[in-house]
């Protein structure tokens, strides 16, 4: 992998950090140079990413959090701090479909609002926990950048996804909202974007 950045000296979070696309962030990430934590519920799959991008030369730690449970979020960016020092880059990646929320097999009016709540704190509350958690690191700083995964279904009305779409839409808004909050009370030293990936096939989809 050639990277054209140099990150050496930051601190980065990944939440999901050892899914299909959070991993691969990661990757990228600490061959940049940055100190990488794999954030995630499951310890397995959060150490198996760790060794590997160490066995790639990179630094990374594990942090066994849930995105939606603030106070361990909170634990977990002490964690951080006493291991690094500071938290430099925020990459909101946690999340995805959740089974019982989509209408491929099934109109809409049957979706359990449970699922509908479930999606929703997954994809929505999963990014603006961690953000507010995390962020507010950065504005102590007064440098920092959160980078949020959106998605094509935000911006078209797509089959089977209505409850992520939804999530997704709002990530979208809050992005634009926290981009102007923070800049205009912490500085122009930390910015917040979002991305929205195109289709790829993997083993999810």
């Amino acid at each position: 992998m050639t990277i054209s950045f140099d990150l050496k000296g930051k601190v980065a979070i990944v939440t999901g950090g050892y899914g299909v696309l959070g991993g691969s962030i990661a990757e990228g990430l600490a061959s940049a140079g940055a100190r990488v934590a794999i954030l995630g519920r499951n310890r397995e799959h959060a150490v198996a990413k760790v060794e590997e991008i160490k066995a790639s030369g990179g630094d990374a730690m594990v942090l066994i959090a849930d995105v939606l449970d603030e106070t361990v979020l909170r634990a977990a960016r002490d964690e951080v701090l006493g291991a690094w020092g500071s938290i430099d880059i925020l990459i909101n990646a946690a999340g995805g479909s959740v089974p019982g929320s989509r209408t491929d097999t099934k109109p809409v009016f049957e979706v359990p609002y449970a699922s509908f709540d479930e999606v929703l704190a997954l994809n929505l509350h999963g990014t603006v926990k961690p953000s507010l958690v995390l962020g507010e690191v950065m504005a102590n700083q007064k440098h920092g950048v959160i980078i949020n995964i959106s998605s094509m279904a935000a911006l078209r009305a797509m089959t089977g996804v209505p409850g992520y779409s939804i999530a997704k839409a709002g990530i979208d808004n809050f992005t634009r909202w926290m981009a102007m909050d923070l800049a205009q009370r912490y500085g122009d030293g930390i910015r917040v974007n979002a991305v929205a990936p195109g289709f790829f096939v993997t083993t999810q989809n």
